[in-house]
């Protein structure tokens, strides 16, 4: 009986992702975004003395800026690059030139620790449907670009914004949005079959400022409170991270992928805003964080899976007075401009700062 080259093809890449190992491209439980939009901050290289004295070793960046791959070669700092939504149709159309782009930006780097391509970002939240369409065969492609040249231990990933349930409160009751759903379940698909986590950007922040006659700000900020019961589940909520991260393994478990891993790649507080947006304050910022922290150091899962240790990449490094929107947009940094602390949660930055040190032996 003669088999057909397309059924030696289709059952070639169905064993090569079958027996693909699950990459790992998380040490610990904390990681923080390195966004740039801006002109005032720091240099690559001073960037990285500032992470590796605050010993962040997970990173994340929204493109794959040589200067910034040049800054981190040599250093250990496990690296998330990120093929940016303008590219994601070309990627999605061209395999070879999915290639290029992977050759270029990950395999032109052999010292610095990349350990993940993030295609794109927030798309299925968004409103190109387009763009929508493309992501799943973006991410293919930079896939098998990755596989072709025979570089190990890079995840493929897409993060997600909360815009892709239909309803999160409460938990239990999360589902994928309609329209939505159709192209998420075979990203999905393919991301089980590689190994790759559910990556969603959740913040509480918006959360409640959407929301502030309703929500409990301490339950907002990992403060003391009475928290929430899903009456559903039966599970009982101290703090709203916690609730949408188990909301999205519930819309997962939905969709048929109870046991893919939820992965926060953006989360944190705005230290300032503008009249309207009265919680963006350096007090709230400073408490959000400094109890996501101690949250994190404490390595265990949510209500719904209390046994998978919760990962969360923190927004951001640093204010970025670049970025467009409202002004809690440019004051989500854990850093200012100048290298100095924000407000303190443990880390010292790159200047002395007149607030006074804090010191935490916090292990994430």
């Amino acid at each position: 009986m003669r088999i057909s080259r397309l059924f030696l093809f289709r059952f070639s890449l169905w064993l090569l992702l079958f027996f693909t190992p699950k990459v790992k491209a998380f040490t610990g439980t904390y990681g923080i975004n390195y966004g740039r939009i801006a002109d005032n901050i720091p240099t690559p290289d001073k960037v990285v003395t500032l992470l590796r004295a605050s010993k962040i070793k997970n990173v994340r960046i929204y493109d794959a800026d040589h200067s910034v791959l040049n800054a981190f070669s040599g250093t250990g700092l496990e690296l998330v690059v990120g093929l940016p939504n303008g590219f994601v149709k070309e990627m999605s159309t061209n395999a070879d030139h999915a290639l290029t782009w992977v050759k270029e930006n990950v395999q032109a780097f052999p010292k610095t620790n990349i350990v993940g391509i993030a295609i794109g970002n927030e798309i299925l939240g968004g409103s190109d449907v387009d763009l929508w369409a493309a992501l799943l065969g973006a991410a293919k492609n930079i896939y098998n670009a990755t596989k072709e040249l025979q570089l190990k231990g890079v995840q493929i990933t897409t993060a997600h914004s909360q815009a892709v349930f239909a309803d999160s409160y409460p938990p239990s009751s999360c589902i994928f949005k309609e329209g939505v759903d159709q192209y998420m379940k075979p990203l999905l698909e393919f991301f089980s079959q590689i190994g790759s986590p559910f990556c969603l950007n959740a913040y509480p922040f918006l959360a409640y400022m959407g929301s502030p006659d309703t929500i409990d700000i301490n339950y907002a900020l990992f403060q003391s409170t009475d928290g929430i019961d899903d009456k559903k589940s039966k599970l009982h909520y101290d703090n709203m991270l916690d609730a949408q991260v188990d909301a999205a393994y519930y819309a997962l478990e939905d969709a048929g992928f109870k046991k893919m891993e939820v992965i926060i790649t953006e989360t944190g507080w705005a230290s300032r805003g503008d009249d309207n947006e009265a919680a963006a304050t350096v007090d709230n910022a400073r408490t959000y964080n400094f109890n996501l922290r101690k949250r994190l150091a404490k390595k265990k899962g949510t209500p719904l899976r209390p046994k998978m240790v919760l990962k969360v990449y923190v927004f951001a490094v640093f204010n970025e007075n670049s970025k467009p929107g409202p002004t809690s947009e440019r004051n989500f940094g854990l850093f200012k401009a100048d290298g100095s602390i924000s407000y303190d949660i443990g880390y010292s930055g790159l200047k002395s700062s007149s607030a006074p040190s804090t010191v935490l032996s916090l292990k994430v």
